[in-house]
């Protein structure tokens, strides 16, 4: 029987995790971009015991972190016969990706204001 060692999250990834959340990102998205941020290159099997998820779950995550450019896959042929495993690996750096929802923050809270200004406006013509 083969020992495998996978990294998992420890107390100060999960308190980015709950900070991404905050800022706005699911839960098992968070999980895993957290995970991914700490290692170079993985497989899917490894996330979900890693990042504590279902392996449907990360399939999820995986497709929104492509669609976002997020996140490269590469196939893995196995010996024998199955299905290849699937490598994940980070393709945008961790930082850059905290820029790019700083930048979505901003202009979120842009059309906020823009809206509370629209109101004011609109209500000083209520009188």
């Amino acid at each position: 029987m083969k020992k495998l060692t996978v990294p998992v999250l420890d107390e100060k990834d999960k308190e980015f995790v709950e900070t991404l959340v905050n800022v706005g990102l699911k839960r098992n998205v968070a999980k895993t971009l957290v995970y991914l941020a700490n290692v170079d290159e993985t497989i899917s099997r490894d996330i979900e015991l890693g990042a504590d998820l279902r392996q449907p779950e990360v399939s999820i995550v995986m497709r929104e972190l492509r669609d976002q450019g997020w996140v490269d896959e590469r196939e893995i042929k196995k010996e024998g016969k199955g299905r290849p495993l699937k490598c994940y690996k980070l393709a945008t750096g961790i930082t850059d990706i905290i820029s790019m929802l700083e930048e979505r923050k901003k202009e979120e809270a842009a059309v906020h204001l823009e809206n509370i200004q629209k109101l004011r406006s609109l209500s000083d013509k209520l009188k």
